[in-house]
């Protein structure tokens, strides 16, 4: 097993666009890392130039104690499973998890032994003589895991390897990979747009937006103090609300026209930077929104709801903009309802209006 480093690593193409911008990040051994961002950010590159399939531009990969930029794929002990499970139509279960195997000359009674220890971990010991035709997405998903495992390699890479699946079989496919890394004990990467797959399956996230790193640390961490704009619109469903508003002298915030109590951390930190006076945008998520019946809250108008079982997404506007809060699905309300919130003031976050970093850091 292995730990990997990269350090400085920049990948910039010949028409000079940068895909990837001082990429340094260190991933210590039998961790589950997840790489999340929106399409294009530079996630696929990374993975890609950490399995030697793209040359980096600049900069340092290490795999264990060992440089591997000028080390090849096959050379490098890793294994990788991409989206579209690239089984060969032609071969069996069996055949498909050996083929790596044969190709380094693997004594025969050893492909064996590999291919039914990985079947009885993902389940498929009796799929082996069929071919992908006869297999489900989720049963081809668990082959090419498959073809990946019995390598032994010292890191598994993945590419969005449920996006092609169904919803349930996605959520059902989520605890396998983790019951799998458990298993396993290998360092696993694991690269998705769905920030959903990033909170539920990684020991810690890292959120990339246009090549750069954003933020990394532990779901958690990522979700409660997200470090900029950026983090916190793009982790969480439904995401985060922003507002313009202001510190006022009392020391409160104002937002349209409400004055809402600050949180302990964030009022310490006012007073140290003496930032009264100043506006900021103010971060809430949709379930730190509290309706408000003393007419001390903001003023909102219903425009859309949304039933998902034990609760209730509503969509409201405020001086044309639109906004979400979560509440409890007993309650009931139509379009052009008038309501007025209030924020918890424990959950509340302020980032500066240039910077647009969070003033939790």
């Amino acid at each position: 097993m292995a730990n990997l480093k990269l350090t400085k690593v920049n990948k910039i193409y010949p028409n000079g666009f940068q895909a990837v911008k001082d990429f340094e990040l260190d991933i210590p051994d039998k961790e589950f890392m997840v790489f999340v961002g929106p399409s294009g950010c530079g996630k696929t590159t990374t993975l890609r130039m950490i399995a030697g399939l793209e040359d980096t531009t600049t900069g340092d990969i290490y795999i264990g104690d060992k440089l591997v930029n000028d080390i090849s794929p096959k050379d490098r002990n890793i294994a990788m499973v991409f989206q579209n499970y690239a089984l060969y139509p032609h071969m069996t279960v069996f055949d498909n998890m050996a083929f790596g195997l044969k190709l380094k000359k693997t004594p025969k009674d050893e492909i064996k032994e590999r291919i039914m220890k990985a079947a009885t971990i993902l389940g498929i010991e009796m799929l082996l003589d069929r071919k992908p035709k006869q297999l489900s997405g989720g049963q081809r998903q668990r082959v090419a895991l498959g073809r990946a495992i019995v390598r032994k390699p010292e890191v598994f890479l993945m590419d969005e390897p449920l996006s092609n699946l169904d919803a349930k079989l996605r959520v059902q496919m989520r605890t396998e990979l983790i019951k799998l890394h458990n298993d396993l004990e290998t360092t696993f990467i694991y690269v998705t747009h769905d920030q959903t797959e990033a909170m539920t399956m990684g020991t810690r996230i890292c959120v990339i937006n246009e090549g750069a790193i954003q933020q990394v640390a532990e779901p958690r961490t990522i979700y409660n103090y997200p470090v900029n704009m950026f983090v916190a619109g793009f982790i969480g469903a439904p995401q985060m609300n922003f507002f313009d508003g202001e510190i006022v002298d009392t020391p409160d915030i104002k937002v349209e026209g409400c004055t809402m109590p600050l949180n302990s951390v964030l009022l310490d930190r006012v007073k140290k930077d003496n930032l009264y006076n100043k506006p900021f945008k103010i971060g809430i998520r949709p379930e730190d929104i509290r309706l408000e019946s003393g007419g001390k809250g903001i003023d909102g108008v219903v425009e859309v709801t949304e039933l998902l079982g034990s609760d209730l997404n509503i969509y409201f506007k405020i001086n044309g903009n639109q906004y979400i809060m979560k509440t409890d699905s007993s309650k009931i309300f139509n379009f052009g309802d008038k309501i007025s919130i209030v924020f918890d003031p424990e959950k509340i976050h302020l980032f500066d209006l240039e910077t647009e970093k969070s003033l939790y850091y």
